[in-house]
């Protein structure tokens, strides 16, 4: 897939858990998890919206293009 999910990462430079970042923006863990690792066909604005606010950065910082 050329778009690539880098919320591990970002998760990890802002020293927040799965669990914690589920909480916050009032998802299940296992669809946090689906996020994660990439494996979601689509993500919703307000879902997205919701992330950014809680770890305080920009869209760009959490999702990538890269042509296959």
């Amino acid at each position: 897939m050329a778009i690539i999910v880098n919320l591990d990462v970002v998760m990890a430079k802002r020293k927040i858990s799965s669990g914690e970042l589920a909480e916050k923006i009032n998802i299940s863990q296992a669809n946090l998890s689906i996020l994660k690792t990439g494996k979601a066909k689509a993500i919703r604005f307000s879902t997205l919206e919701a992330i950014c606010e809680a770890l305080n950065c920009q869209p760009g910082d959490i999702l990538e293009y890269k042509p296959e």
